[in-house]
C-alpha cells in the first residue's frame, strides 16, 4: 500500500464569485431561531440535535451541537451520519439565513479527524466560500468543546438555489401547512434556510 496522499481538491471547485450577504441578513451577535420546530437539526424534536446557532463578524455563523447518548454509534462516540447531519445543519443555515435564498444540499463531504464523544459539545464555524449561479459553496471546522478546542470535524457542501415549488411540489402537504402557520416565520422564502 502506498503512503502517498490524494491530491486536495481546490474549494470551491470552479469559479466563483464572492457571497453578497443579503441586506436583510441577520447582524453580528443575532441567535438564529428554529426555522421549522419539527426540523431535527435546530427544532425541538425528541432526540433531535437542539442545535443553536449564533451569527459572527465576517460572515461566519456559530452552532453548537451537544452530544447526548441518544447521538452515539460506537459506545461513547458520536455516530458519524448524526455528525454530517450537524455539519448539514450548521452549513445551511449560513447559506439560508446570510444569503436569503431557499437552498437545498447538493453535496456534503465530511472529514473525521478525531472521535466526538458524548458528553462534549461541537463548536461548528461555518461561512459561504462562493457563488456560480445557482451553486453556493460552504465549508466549516468542528471544534470539541470550544470555538478554539481541537478540530474534530471538517465539512463542505454545495448547496442549490430552488425556487420555493420545490418545497411545495415535494414535502408533504400536512407539514406544509402547518409550517405556514407557524407565528415565528419570518418570510416566504424560509421553508429551509
Amino acid at each position: 500500500m502506498s503512503d502517498k496522499r490524494l491530491p486536495v481538491t481546490p474549494w470551491p471547485p470552479v469559479r466563483t464569485e464572492p457571497p453578497l450577504v443579503h441586506a436583510d441578513a441577520p447582524g453580528p451577535g443575532v441567535k438564529l431561531e428554529m426555522h421549522y420546530v419539527e426540523c431535527f437539526g435546530c427544532g425541538d424534536v425528541d432526540n433531535g440535535l437542539h442545535m443553536h446557532s449564533t451569527v459572527g463578524e465576517a460572515g461566519v455563523v456559530y452552532s453548537q451541537f451537544p452530544v447526548t447518548a441518544a447521538h452515539q454509534g460506537a459506545p461513547g462516540l458520536a455516530h458519524g451520519g448524526l455528525l454530517a447531519c450537524a455539519f448539514d445543519e450548521a452549513l445551511g443555515s449560513t447559506v439560508g439565513n446570510l444569503l436569503r435564498r431557499p437552498a437545498v444540499t447538493g453535496k456534503l463531504e465530511t472529514d473525521f479527524l478525531r472521535p466526538v464523544p458524548v458528553g462534549t459539545t461541537l463548536f461548528i464555524a461555518a461561512k459561504v466560500d462562493g457563488v456560480a449561479g445557482r451553486k453556493i459553496y460552504a465549508s466549516a471546522d468542528g471544534h470539541l468543546d470550544s470555538a478554539d478546542g481541537a478540530v474534530a470535524v471538517r465539512a463542505r457542501g454545495l448547496f442549490v438555489q430552488v425556487g420555493l415549488d420545490h418545497f411545495t411540489r415535494n414535502g408533504d402537504p400536512d407539514a406544509l401547512k402547518k409550517f405556514s402557520q407557524t407565528p415565528s416565520r419570518r418570510a416566504d422564502w424560509d421553508i429551509n434556510p
